[in-house]
């Protein structure tokens, strides 16, 4: 009798009034959508402020959307002093975070720790629920000096401890420095505050992004991997001859070309004269006539310890970089500046140059003797705001030169002050490593606004099997391929494969590079990436996950990426959606099947190629 009771009770339990359930999860699902207990007033200064008074101002945009003006005075000019700013919230409904310090574990949310300045990452911090919701974001509107932000979980109140550190590098004197800061925790997904915090960025003074020309969205080809500093002018043509036939429409010529060295030091570098490649003007103008783009590798801050200029900038240096054999040039000497901008100006004037691949501006920086004054033929007491002035003036007179010019810059060293001195910014160097350019690619266009963000140069071994070269591709398929591979020594099928994918990324740029981005649980290395157009959407599954249509059901056409070495993808349809013609293709294009399918409520599992792509066209006759 008791079962029996048991059973009645589990039967009315289940046969229950769908309205009730459908209450119940609306219920669980309105405590998610609280915004978290935060008073703005309740953030505390700290420090030894040395004469200096703070203020603290609270602008209320919406609810859960604050903007705290900070204002930092002295009534003379002094050295502004170390403080921090630290406030701390509940953990509530928060199971993951993210910051762009270019890391992969985004789970372990014990000790986070983000610093940034004009070349180095951005100040942000986002926490996020299970949903992938934004739960509580904190950035710093100075992106230019130096800010540390950073958040514990402590044990003993399960709340998160922030602070945000200023002036934790020696600054120049002032008499009054004002930035923001803005905390959002509304409940949104968190790809979308961080595109609401680039926005708020962008539209700062000083702040706005370059406009890229439309071949920073043009598929490359780089000499790094491929040739290193053993630089071979015919063997380069040759490749971008096999490469123009693929698609790839840009040439980087990357570290060799200024020195016969190829001990990968520069200890030779900072004269830039072509020294492995004497005629520079005739490699560039081969290039040009199989219809490319040309660009060349600088390293903006070195100049080597063996460089015949290294002695007319003796003194003039930040520091020495012992390892590599090469000094830190100080760009807060007027001279200094004018050599570098004069260096790529006669470099676009003599050889014909499309652009620059601008690397290890990162490296600009105080060394242990730096002074922080504007004397002794400096202009500027701070390095901060020298790069700024020095990268500005890059940009405006290479522009006056080529409206179009090209400018790449490479993780870490991108930032929301960055997008105004370049208009390509490639993740940072990973080679042969799929997950970790998907991860780096996807990290970069969450602060990238409409700027080109480029992987890190692809690169596999000749004899992998084709399918799995393929998936060095498809994990950066939402950004510009930088391929560097000796293409004349790898299978026709890998050959074909790239050509197939090239061709792809060209046909579907607008989609895959400037749609909604829509990147899924970052903890676990976004295992689906989705962007969607105006007309169509693309999905790429990286693991086991089922797709959701809820992306693409109001749209004509979608792809499905299976960028796995597996052969099902499993679709999930929350409703009936519509009749499709559905084509499956292998990795080089080749159709498998095409059916006219009927994409009901429920889940479908599709039989598809490893590396291989689904594609959807509603049937207009449905």
């Amino acid at each position: 009798m008791r079962y029996f009771l048991i059973a009645v009770l589990l039967m009315s339990l289940i046969s229950c009034n769908q309205r009730e359930e459908i209450d119940h999860y609306e219920g669980i699902e309105m405590m998610s959508n609280k915004t978290i207990p935060f008073v703005t007033d309740s953030i505390e200064i700290v420090g030894d402020l040395q004469g200096f008074d703070i203020e603290l101002s609270t602008t209320s945009i919406e609810d859960g959307l604050e903007v705290v003006s900070i204002k930092v005075s002295s009534d003379k000019a002094a050295t502004p002093p170390k403080f921090s700013l630290k406030w701390k919230f509940p953990s509530q409904d928060i199971a993951k975070f993210w910051n762009p310090n270019l890391g992969v574990n985004k789970a372990n949310y014990y000790n986070i720790n983000v610093s940034s300045r004009s070349t180095r990452v951005a100040p942000v911090v986002t926490f996020m629920n299970t949903n992938d919701e934004n739960r509580f974001a904190f950035a710093v509107a100075d992106a230019l000096n130096k800010v540390h932000l950073s958040a514990y979980i402590m044990e003993e109140d399960a709340h998160f401890y922030c602070e945000a550190v200023f002036f934790d590098e020696p600054y120049p004197a002032l008499k009054v420095y004002e930035t923001e800061m803005i905390i959002d925790r509304r409940n949104k997904p968190f790809y979308n505050t961080l595109r609401d915090i680039t926005d708020w960025w962008a539209k700062k003074d000083d702040y706005h992004p370059a406009t890229p020309p439309q071949d920073a969205f043009k598929s490359v080809y780089s000499t790094w991997y491929s040739y290193h500093q053993n630089l071979d002018v015919d063997k380069i043509v040759e490749e971008c001859r096999e490469s123009k036939k693929m698609g790839i429409e840009v040439l980087i010529v990357d570290d060799g070309w200024q020195t016969k060295d190829n001990k990968r030091g520069y200890a030779y570098t900072g004269d830039w004269n072509p020294d492995r490649i004497p005629d520079m003007k005739g490699f560039v103008d081969k290039i040009h006539d199989l219809d490319m783009k040309f660009m060349l590798w600088y390293s903006v801050p070195f100049i080597g310890k063996e460089a015949h200029i290294y002695p007319q900038y003796k003194g003039k240096y930040l520091y020495y970089w012992k390892s590599q054999g090469a000094w830190v040039l100080d760009p807060r000497y007027p001279e200094v500046r004018e050599f570098i901008i004069g260096t790529y100006e006669k470099a676009i004037n003599d050889w014909g140059l499309d652009g620059f691949k601008l690397d290890f501006m990162g490296f600009f920086g105080p060394g242990d003797d730096t002074k922080f004054t504007a004397k002794d033929g400096r202009d500027y007491a701070s390095i901060n705001h020298a790069v700024d002035r020095l990268m500005t003036d890059i940009m405006l007179r290479l522009k006056q030169i080529n409206p179009d010019i090209l400018i790449e810059f490479r993780q870490p060293y991108i930032g929301p002050l960055m997008r105004k001195y370049g208009n390509m910014l490639r993740a940072a160097d990973c080679p042969n490593m799929a997950t970790i350019n998907r991860v780096r690619v996807t990290d970069t266009r969450l602060l990238a606004g409409h700027s080109a963000v480029h992987s890190d140069m692809l690169m596999w071994h000749p004899e992998e099997p084709v399918q799995h070269a393929a998936l060095q591709i498809l994990n950066i398929i939402f950004s510009v391929p930088q391929i560097s591979v000796r293409l004349n020594e790898v299978p026709k099928e890998h050959k074909d494969m790239v050509a197939f994918w090239m061709a792809y990324c060209k046909e579907n740029r607008d989609v895959l590079l400037k749609g909604d981005f829509v990147p899924q649980k970052p903890d676990l290395l976004y295992p689906i990436i989705t962007s969607v157009g105006k007309e169509k959407a693309i999905t790429a599954v990286y693991d086991d996950s089922y797709v959701e249509t809820k992306y693409f059901k109001d749209l004509d056409a979608f792809d499905i990426i299976n960028a796995r070495n597996k052969t099902e993808v499993v679709l999930l349809n929350h409703s009936d959606v519509a009749i499709y013609t559905m084509t499956v293709r292998n990795y080089k294009g080749d159709v498998i099947y095409a059916e006219i399918v009927k994409l009901n409520e429920g889940a479908r599992v599709i039989s598809v190629p490893p590396s291989g792509i689904i594609s959807f066209e509603r049937n207009i006759d449905e």
